[in-house]
């Protein structure tokens, strides 16, 4: 990998995995519309000789091929994430997710660009009808889609399949995650937890009963993960050049759990409002734990806990307070 073209480059992931990239000496163009990506987590890679950031929309087709020229990997990050809401603008998904992934390989089809790196979810498998506790595998059946996001993500996948089975594209590795912890997280339980204890520390608004369970990985972990994998070049003498693999750490927690590890390192002991019932929102899995003995045979392992996971995002948003305003 030489020149790597990332969409949703100024996004929480897509930034952190160019900063990584730039480091390792890999020439980057950023590709983001900052509908709601931030500018200011590129701050460093928009000073570095290698890097360049075109602002552009995935759904602009002539553009996207225009700005991919030169690339010889994409990594397809860029994503509508707003599951909770996703009936109240149920286009969004099937435009930002199913379209954008199809436009993005169109243009890789016009650049001859080979190889693909894409960021799926743990919500495809929906309500996997599964044994309780066991962690659900790469190969499990997908039952019951639950959220237009997990099925846009999904359609997604199928297509990158189709393109690479087809010899369209040579490989395509897609990552199932967990939700995501860590510096320039903007979206999630962690940031809405802080947010209204920072408003009102006495008392604390919980969606659902709190006994949800749930999984989640550290940013640099999943990055690592990432080019672990894709450096290993296991889709290029596989069977099927479609390789997908699960990240996530081998454990999960409740949410009070996670209510716990918060307000214990803030020094808080808030009073607990919870809405009831077994989920927080339409759309929400009540036990997400994926499987990830795949992506550990490649020699990786994540290297921090879930409970060191929330605490380090819960320091950067202490420490970064201005991503509240971005926000709005």
């Amino acid at each position: 990998m030489q020149h790597a073209f990332v969409t949703g480059a100024a996004g929480f992931i897509g930034s952190n995995l160019v900063d990584r990239l730039l480091a390792e000496g890999v020439r980057v163009t950023g590709w983001d519309n900052l509908s709601t990506g931030q500018e200011r987590f590129l701050a460093g890679a928009l000073q570095h000789p290698q890097f360049r950031l075109i602002r552009g929309d995935n759904l602009d087709l002539p553009a996207l091929k225009t700005a991919m020229q030169g690339a010889d990997f994409v990594f397809h990050l860029a994503a509508n994430a707003d599951i909770r809401d996703g009936w109240n603008h149920p286009e969004k998904d099937l435009q930002q997710n199913t379209i954008a992934t199809f436009n993005v390989l169109e243009a890789m089809r016009a650049n001859g660009v080979k190889r693909i790196g894409f960021s799926s979810t743990g919500s495809v498998y929906g309500e996997a009808l599964v044994t309780p506790d066991r962690p659900t595998p790469e190969t499990d059946a997908f039952p019951v889609q639950t959220s237009l996001y997990g099925a846009s993500k999904l359609a997604g996948e199928g297509l990158l399949a189709a393109y690479a089975e087809s010899g369209q594209i040579a490989e395509a590795y897609i990552f199932r995650f967990v939700s995501i912890l860590g510096e320039r997280y903007t979206h999630g339980h962690v940031f809405d937890f802080y947010q209204q204890l920072v408003e009102h520390p006495d008392h604390l608004r919980v969606l659902g009963n709190g006994t949800q369970r749930k999984s989640y990985l550290y940013v640099q972990d999943c990055i690592n993960a990432i080019l672990h994998v894709t450096r290993q070049g296991t889709a290029r003498d596989a069977k099927h050049h479609t390789q997908i693999y699960n990240l996530g750490t081998p454990e999960f927690v409740q949410v009070n759990d996670s209510i716990r590890f918060i307000c214990g390192a803030l020094g808080l002991k808030p009073r607990l409002d919870y809405t009831g019932g077994d989920r927080g929102w339409i759309g929400d899995n009540p036990f997400i734990f994926l499987d990830t003995k795949k992506i550990q045979a490649t020699g990786w392992k994540p290297k921090l806990t879930i409970e060191q996971g929330i605490i380090q995002t819960l320091r950067w948003l202490e420490a970064n307070r201005w991503v509240y305003d971005a926000r709005h």
